[in-house]
């Protein structure tokens, strides 16, 4: 699974990559790849009521990265419980992010990618 950001010819950047670039329709030709770069939490919040499979408490931050300039956000899942908002954070592939056993795939669980990326304070 990748972390990757698309770009379109005019230079906007969004997370993830869309077929057309949300700011201008443009096509999004080319992407960068997110995983090897750090990024800032702007924000972050703990849910202790979480959906079957997820752990709890769970705690989540929207990060910033800068792409040439650009400044991209994404939402994610948090390694720890001890963050705040100007941490410098760096993504960290992990196998599962929920539990595939629990919840409505359950029945069919290798449908489905279980891995992602979580945000390691750095």
């Amino acid at each position: 699974m990748t972390l990757s950001a698309g770009e379109c010819p005019n230079g906007h950047v969004s997370y993830p990559p869309h077929p057309r670039c949300p700011e201008c329709g443009e096509p999004q030709e080319s992407t960068h790849d997110l995983s090897e770069q750090t990024a800032e939490v702007v924000t972050w919040t703990k849910s202790t009521a979480t959906p079957p499979g997820v752990r709890q408490p769970n705690t989540l931050a929207i990060v910033e990265f800068d792409v040439d300039g650009e400044a991209v956000r994404a939402l994610g899942q948090v390694t720890t419980e001890d963050v705040e908002t100007g941490d410098e954070v760096e993504p960290v592939y992990v196998e599962e992010l929920r539990d595939p056993e629990v919840g409505l795939k359950s029945e069919n669980p290798e449908s489905q990618e279980w891995g992602g990326y979580r945000w390691d304070p750095v």
